[in-house]
């Protein structure tokens, strides 16, 4: 039986994913936290299949070992390609692992939206991941697809709010395949940074799209299981969040507060060193 003083462990392959420790933290504020950000190995969006698994594998464990009763995927690349395997073994311990695609998915797949747009890295993408759990879930209408893969370097480096940014973004939001869109899911942990430039956007050109980020529907799932499990915490956790970067730089360390809404200060953490 997993202790519920545990703290909840959540990786992503940079510090995009801070964005739902943020959320975390908000919805469950007697939760501690640790957060491992993958940063030697950013970007996941352009590696191979097989690499994303091992280093998700590798960054379970390292959560686990570090006493964590749950993880979240708090990355989308990650979550496509490894989530089915980390929640079989996992789960089986009685350790829950969320991904940032089903909660998305699920929320998205009760409306009636005529076509659904996902912007997303390469990897993501070309997965289908987004398509296929939200047919899954019982969605019959149309959901199209575009890789943006400028985006997240784009705000790990700060560009956001600027002529730059919104450059970037018109270009890639007047594609074709992304017209008459009635909703989009902002399909990377880093692009709730550029939300109000997303809806922006569609103000400008008059348009009502819903936009969908998963920090948000992530936080609340984790919430109701937690509750639903009886992990939850009912008073503050004793142990102190941790903030993990597999490789640091000070631009990582510049960029957390607009990530995380807070000065934090990021670790140093070599795990691939066996």
């Amino acid at each position: 039986r997993m202790d519920s003083n545990g703290p909840i462990g959540i990786f992503d392959s940079g510090i995009g994913g801070l964005t739902v420790a943020k959320a975390i933290k908000e919805h469950c504020p007697n939760e501690s936290i640790i957060y491992f950000g993958d940063t030697a190995h950013f970007p996941y969006g352009d590696k191979a299949p097989y690499s994303i698994r091992h280093y998700s594998h590798t960054i379970a464990e390292y959560l686990v070992d570090r006493g964590c009763k749950a993880v979240v995927i708090a990355c989308n690349t990650a979550s496509a390609l490894s989530f089915k395997i980390l929640d079989k073994k996992w789960s089986k311990r009685g350790i829950p692992v969320f991904d940032v695609v089903q909660p998305v998915a699920d929320h998205v797949s009760k409306s009636d939206y005529k076509k659904v747009g996902v912007i997303a890295t390469k990897a993501t993408v070309k997965s289908r991941i987004y398509p296929k759990s939200i047919q899954e879930h019982g969605f019959k209408n149309k959901v199209t697809s575009l890789a943006t893969p400028l985006l997240a370097p784009m705000i790990e480096e700060g560009f956001f709010n600027n002529n730059i940014s919104n450059t970037i973004i018109d270009a890639y939001l007047s594609k074709s395949n992304m017209a008459n869109i009635n909703a989009i899911i902002l399909g990377c942990t880093h692009y709730p940074i550029i939300q109000k430039e997303v809806a922006a956007y569609y103000k400008k050109k008059g348009k009502e799209v819903d936009i969908f980020n998963s920090a948000e529907l992530v936080a609340q799932s984790v919430k109701a299981a937690l509750e639903k499990s009886n992990l939850d915490l009912k008073q503050p956790s004793s142990f102190d969040d941790h903030f993990y970067v597999s490789d640091l730089t000070e631009s990582f360390q510049k960029s957390t507060s607009i990530f995380f809404g807070a000065e934090i200060k990021l670790e140093k953490m070599d795990i691939w060193r066996v």
